[in-house]
C-alpha cells in the first residue's frame, strides 16, 4: 500500500469485532470505535489509544472517517450498513450481508447509486491457502473437478438472532464459489433442531452446478470439538484444506481408481504438504478493504458477491422448510432475482433490477420492464407488457390484455378481468376487451378494473372501488360502480380545488382544470 491510508471507524467491538480492531490499528488505519458496551469501549480505547464512542452519529460526524467495519449482530447488519453509507462512508460488513435478500438487494443499490465501496467479510477468499487451492483447480493440477465437501464443526458459540446455516454456511459457500467459479443452478437443505426449535443447531446442503459438481456443506455447533475442512476431489488428485491444522493446512493426495476386471480398485499414496504464506487471513481482508477505499476499486468480496450467498442461504432456507424440496436458484449474476419458489417461463423479459417473489408466475411472452416488484402469489399472463418501477402487490392475477405504463402501483387482490361476460362453458378468448393504467396510477386493494377501460395519468382508484368506465388523468374514484369524488396530485395527496385551480397541500404543485381535463400548471400554460 501506498502512505495514504484511509481512515475508518470500527462498528460492534465485541468477540470478532476486537480483532477487527486490532487489524485495521496495526494497519495504521483505525480513527475510532462504536459499541454500546461502555465497559468494552474504554478497555479498547485505552489499549489502541482511539476514540470510542456509543452514538452511531458522532462515528459519522468525523470528517476523517471515510470507512466503517461493521461486526454487530447480524440482524443489525442491513440497517447499520445503509445509515453508513447514507451517510457517505464506505462499509465494509461481517457476513452475512444482511437477513434478507430484499435487504441486500437494497445495499447493493445504495452502493452503486452513491459511489461506495460495499465489501462483505467472507474471509475465506483471502485465506493464502483458499488462494492457493484455486490455483490448483484453475491450472488443472487436479484434473476434472468432481466433488466438494466442507465441514465446519464446533461447540457454540450459540445464536439466537441466525440459525447456524446463516452463521457458519456462509463462509463455506462463498469460498466454494470463488473455487469453483461458477454458481449452483440447485440446492436441498435439510436441517435440524435440538436447543431451540425456531433455531436450526445442525444443517446439511447438497449444492449441484451447471458443470455437473456438487457440493455438501455441514455445519453444527452442537459438536464435540472444532473441525473445519474442505476437501476437493478431483480425477486426477485430491486436496484438503484444514483449517485447524498449523503446518498441513493445504495437503494433496495423488490417490488414483484402477479398473480391475471392470472392478473399481482404490489406490492411496502419501499426500504432499503444499506450501502456503503465513499471512493472518484477516489482515490480508482488511489491507484489500483499506486498498479498495484509497483507490475506488470493486472489491473481491463485494456487495454482489455478498448478494450471491444471500440468494443461496435464502434457497436453503426455503428448502428446510418444504422438508429437503430441491430448488433452483437464479442468483444476482443475473439483472433481475427470481425467488425461487417463482416460475418464469420463456421466452418472456425481465428487466435490470426486477425483484419476483414466493411462488408467482410469469408466463411466456410477456414483458416486465426494469425496477418492478412482483409480490407474493402474482400471476402475469401471456401477453401482458409491463412498464419500468411498478409494483405489484401479494395475490394479483394481470391478464392478456392488460398493459401497465410506468410507476404503475396495483395493491394487494386487486382484481383485473379481461372478458365483459364469461361463460366456463364458452370460449371467448378472441374477445378479450384491452386494458390500460397509464403512468403513475394508483389500483386500491381489492378494487376491481373491468377490462376494457382506460385508467389515467396519476389516477387514484380508491379500495374496494369498481371501475366500469374510463378513469381521467388525475381523478380520484371511489365506490361500487366507481365514480369521481375529486382530484390527486401526482404525489398521492388529495388536492384542495378552489374554483378551476388545485394546489397541493404536501408538495406544493399546482394544477388547473381545462377543457382536456385536469393538467399541471407546467402543462396548463401550453394548453
Amino acid at each position: 500500500m501506498r502512505e495514504e491510508i484511509p481512515q475508518l471507524a470500527v462498528i460492534g467491538c465485541g468477540y470478532w469485532g476486537q480483532n477487527l480492531v486490532r487489524n485495521f490499528h496495526e494497519l495504521s488505519a483505525l480513527e475510532a470505535i462504536c459499541d454500546v458496551d461502555e465497559a468494552r469501549l474504554q478497555e479498547l480505547a485505552t489499549t489502541y489509544g482511539t476514540f470510542a464512542t456509543s452514538r452511531l452519529e458522532d462515528v459519522f460526524k468525523m470528517p476523517k472517517v471515510k470507512a466503517v467495519a461493521i461486526a454487530a449482530p447480524a440482524a443489525q447488519h442491513f440497517e447499520l450498513a445503509k445509515k453508513s453509507m447514507l451517510a457517505g462512508k464506505d462499509v465494509f460488513v461481517e457476513k452475512p450481508l444482511s437477513l434478507r435478500v430484499e435487504e441486500g438487494m437494497e445495499l447493493v443499490e445504495i452502493a452503486d447509486k452513491h459511489q461506495r465501496i460495499l465489501m462483505v467479510g467472507h474471509l475465506l477468499q483471502y485465506h493464502p491457502a483458499i488462494l492457493e487451492l484455486r490455483r490448483l483447480i484453475q491450472e488443472g493440477e487436479l484434473g476434472r473437478i468432481q466433488y466438494i465437501y466442507s465441514s465446519r464443526l464446533n461447540w457454540g458459540k450459540l445464536r439466537t438472532e441466525e440459525n447456524i446455516l446463516w452463521s457458519f454456511a456462509p463462509h463455506d459457500i462463498s469460498a466454494i464459489l470463488y473455487l469453483l467459479g461458477e454458481e449452483p443452478d440447485s440446492v436441498v437443505a435439510q436441517a435440524d433442531s435440538y436447543l431451540n426449535h425456531h433455531v436450526c443447531d445442525t444443517t446439511l446442503t447438497s449444492l449441484t452446478f451447471p458443470s455437473g459438481v456438487k457440493a455438501h456443506i455441514f455445519v453444527s455447533w452442537l459438536h464435540p470439538f472444532k473441525e473445519q475442512k474442505l476437501v476437493v476431489v478431483g480425477d486426477r488428485e485430491m486436496a484438503v484444506f484444514d483449517d485447524t491444522e498449523v503446518d498441513r493446512k493445504l495437503v494433496v493426495y495423488p490417490h488414483r481408481i484402477d479398473w480391475v476386471g471392470r472392478v473399481p480398485v482404490a489406490r492411496k499414496a502419501e499426500g504432499t504438504v503444499v506450501p502456503i504464506g503465513k499471512n493472518e487471513p484477516l489482515r490480508l481482508e482488511c489491507q484489500h478493504f483499506l486498498e479498495a477505499v484509497r483507490d475506488r476499486k470493486r472489491p473481491r468480496t463485494d456487495g454482489k458477491n455478498g448478494l450471491q450467498v444471500l440468494q443461496i442461504l435464502q434457497a436453503c432456507e426455503e428448502s428446510i422448510r418444504t422438508k429437503g424440496h430441491p430448488l433452483e436458484i437464479r442468483t444476482s449474476s443475473e439483472a433481475y432475482y427470481i425467488h425461487p419458489t417463482a416460475v418464469v417461463d420463456q421466452p418472456s423479459e425481465i428487466g435490470q433490477g426486477t425483484r419476483v417473489w414466493h411462488f408467482s408466475h410469469i408466463m411466456a411472452n410477456s414483458s416486465v420492464g426494469k425496477n418492478c416488484i412482483l409480490g407474493q402469489n402474482v400471476h402475469i399472463a401471456a401477453g401482458v407488457r409491463i412498464g419500468n418501477n411498478v409494483k405489484i402487490q401479494n395475490n394479483v392475477s394481470v391478464y392478456s390484455g392488460v398493459e401497465l405504463e410506468d410507476d404503475v402501483f396495483c395493491g394487494p387482490s386487486m382484481v383485473f378481468t379481461n372478458v365483459i361476460n364469461p361463460r366456463s362453458h364458452v370460449n371467448r378468448k378472441h374477445e378479450y376487451l384491452p386494458t390500460l393504467v397509464k403512468r403513475g396510477a394508483s389500483l386500491g386493494a381489492n378494487s376491481t378494473i373491468v377490462c376494457g377501460v382506460n385508467v389515467g395519468q396519476c389516477a387514484f382508484v380508491a379500495a374496494g372501488a369498481v371501475v366500469t368506465h374510463d378513469v381521467p388523468d388525475y381523478a380520484l374514484v371511489m365506490g361500487v360502480p366507481a365514480r369521481q369524488a375529486g382530484w390527486m396530485c401526482q404525489c398521492g395527496v388529495r388536492l384542495e380545488m378552489s374554483g378551476n385551480k388545485g394546489i397541493c397541500s404536501s408538495c406544493g404543485e399546482t394544477y388547473w382544470l381545462t377543457r382536456e381535463g385536469l393538467q399541471r400548471q407546467a402543462y396548463a400554460r401550453s394548453a
